[in-house]
């Protein structure tokens, strides 16, 4: 039996200290195989991307994911809050991973000690890496606050679980970032008509204000980075019916992605000597999905314009982003790129994550892939 499975706290507790391993030093690690995998799990920082539910438990929040058809190829949890119809990217790395269970959300109640020895999601659909992102869909967890409650909650317990401190623990953890698509969408282009800012200076703050806290990351201990580049999200059937008179992709939200993407691959290099022993992944999310909307047949994929899942409409009171609750679903899910008007569907992720964690085009991943950033 998988221990992907619904397992009770109590054997989970149980099988965390069967695995101790001795391969960490004084750390209490559970090692994934006799081997001693050199990654004992990931903390997830980010928007809807890589959030896995922690929206659930935010009370004003308009961006959740935890009602069917959400979920619906998830049939371990259901709609758990994931923005998909099945796994999400972080599910997926993490089967690569070997890793035993699913990362917890933060904001559930029951992430707390040995469910935290393999890493903590933090991410919040809606947010962004600046702190005013994200306030037209209610409550969501800036960037900032999910590093505060990385600091100031998880932390100090799993130094509890471990029994060694961050320095010592947190360089055999991925640290995986992916937010910044909600800084542009929920907050430049909302807030267009009333400033004066060009899309490269707010592009340039955006990167400053992650190289910082990567920074905090850097120094609480975290040394192996995996950031993820933003997607095409002109291409999505949000943007394209938000736009209807225009045939393609919106080019100004892709000009905008692609704007901070090369910003992004760029502060992988700069970053690195800054903060001396890290090791830093870029993870051309843009590229990836772009190459299956053009080319889609050999991967699969036939339908790369619409949602499908039935999606509310402004003019029904939605945002043409999220999933009706109990609205229809298409049938050949794998067929489709988007699940709603926003998000991929699991079959797209899968292909995010295998070239995430195995390509070999630096054009894709930078300067090299997850496994092999998971074996230094």
């Amino acid at each position: 039996m998988s221990l992907k499975t619904k397992i009770p706290f109590f054997l989970l507790m149980n099988l965390s200290f069967v695995f101790l391993s001795p391969c960490n030093g004084d750390c209490k690690f559970a090692a994934n195989d006799e081997k001693c995998n050199k990654v004992q799990g990931m903390f997830v920082f980010g928007s809807s991307v890589v959030d896995s539910g922690n929206n659930n438990f935010l009370v004003n929040s308009l961006a959740k994911a935890n009602y069917l058809p959400y979920g619906v190829d998830f049939p371990l949890l259901g709609p758990s809050g994931r923005f998909t119809n099945g796994k999400n990217v972080i599910d997926l790395l993490g089967d690569h991973l070997k890793l035993p269970f699913y990362i917890p959300t933060f904001n559930d109640p029951s992430t707390k000690g040995s469910k935290i020895i393999h890493g903590v999601n933090f991410a919040s659909g809606g947010s962004g890496i600046l702190d005013d992102t994200g306030s037209v869909a209610g409550e969501v967890i800036s960037l900032n606050q999910q590093i505060r409650n990385f600091e100031n909650v998880t932390l100090p317990e799993l130094e509890e679980q471990l029994g060694c401190k961050s320095k010592e623990s947190l360089k055999d953890y991925l640290f995986v970032v992916g937010s910044g698509g909600n800084d542009y969408s929920l907050n430049y282009f909302l807030s267009l008509a009333n400033n004066n800012i060009t899309l490269q200076d707010f592009t340039a703050n955006l990167t400053l204000t992650l190289s910082h806290q990567l920074k905090r990351l850097y120094n609480m201990g975290a040394r192996k980075f995996v950031v993820m580049a933003l997607y095409p999200n002109g291409c999505s059937p949000m943007a394209r019916g938000r736009n209807p008179m225009t045939t393609g992709c919106i080019e100004s939200l892709n000009k905008a992605a692609l704007l901070f993407n090369t910003n992004l691959r760029s502060l992988v290099d700069s970053i690195r000597l800054q903060m001396p022993g890290s090791k830093l992944v870029f993870v051309n999310a843009y590229k990836i999905i772009m190459d299956i909307l053009e080319n889609p047949t050999p991967k699969g994929f036939s339908d790369t314009k619409n949602p499908c899942c039935e999606v509310a409409t402004i003019e029904e009171g939605g945002t043409g982003t999220l999933c009706k609750k109990g609205g229809n679903v298409c049938s050949k899910r794998n067929a489709y790129v988007y699940f709603d008007g926003l998000h991929p569907t699991e079959a797209v992720n899968v292909v995010l994550a295998n070239e995430a964690f195995s390509s070999n085009l630096k054009a894709e991943v930078y300067p090299a892939n997850v496994k092999i950033l998971s074996q230094v």
